[in-house]
């Protein structure tokens, strides 16, 4: 018998499911059985939803030494539509690119584009790589209100899901319509799927920092889903799990 294994692999965030793999001897009633778990497991896999794709691009290209900020209009630059704060940051955007340039310096970053909550007025919030003198720089290039600038925070209370589902809570209509934009080149997320042998476990690495797990069994097998955090994300230096399949 063998497995189905699948793996994505974000910066530090890995998600992992593994459940039955079809036989072409199993009978309808085993086959049946099987595709339930996998079933599961897919659904378990499939980012459905704004902020689990959010999620998983936050943790490809953010760590705690980056930057979270928020911009701000005071009332003589208050935009009159949704569509002119686009423009306003789109304009700060390319003055930060033109300015980092200068210096080699790269530009990472996603925003989202608010006001349907609080007293309504538009606001920007930016994740964004840290170079250094970020914070007087931001503040000079910015000069349409208030800047608050903090940096990225990633543990147990606060990571990378808490903060994609800040980001959409302004989410509206069809599951996975989205708000938030980003830089085009940003990294994304690794994802393969593999046979393994039925006897494989599915455990994460030693010191890694569990985020979510599930599992369920049948007659027929198992599926079981993990979510969690490399060894060393803590100082934004995990390093990707060694993926060795085993020989046949």
């Amino acid at each position: 018998m063998a497995k189905f294994r699948k793996i994505v692999e974000a910066g530090p965030l890995v998600v992992e499911t593994i459940y039955p793999a079809p036989n072409p001897r199993d009978t309808p009633e085993v086959r049946a059985g099987k595709k339930r778990l996998s079933s599961q497991a897919q659904q378990r896999m499939n980012q459905i939803y704004a902020w689990q794709k959010l999620e998983l691009l936050i943790a490809a290209n953010f760590r705690q030494r980056d930057l979270w900020v928020t911009l701000t209009y005071d009332d003589g630059h208050l935009p009159g539509s949704r569509g002119e704060a686009v423009r306003r940051f789109n304009a700060f955007i390319r003055r930060l690119r033109k300015a980092r340039g200068r210096h080699g310096q790269v530009l990472r970053y996603i925003y989202c584009t608010e006001g349907r909550h609080g007293d309504g007025r538009f606001h920007h919030h930016l994740l964004i790589n840290a170079t250094g003198d970020d914070f007087r720089q931001l503040a000079g290039l910015w000069g349409n209100g208030q800047v608050d600038i903090r940096r990225f925070r990633v543990d147990k209370e606060k990571n990378y899901e808490t903060l994609a589902k800040y980001m959409c809570k302004e989410q509206r209509d069809k599951p996975g319509q989205r708000l938030w934009s980003g830089s085009k080149n940003l990294a994304r997320p690794r994802a393969e799927c593999f046979r393994v042998p039925d006897d494989t476990p599915l455990d994460m690495p030693r010191g890694a920092t569990p985020l979510a797990e599930a599992s369920e069994r049948n007659s027929y097998g198992v599926f079981k889903y993990i979510k969690y955090l490399m060894p060393g994300w803590e100082h934004g230096a995990a390093a990707p799990r060694s993926r060795r399949r085993r020989k046949k």
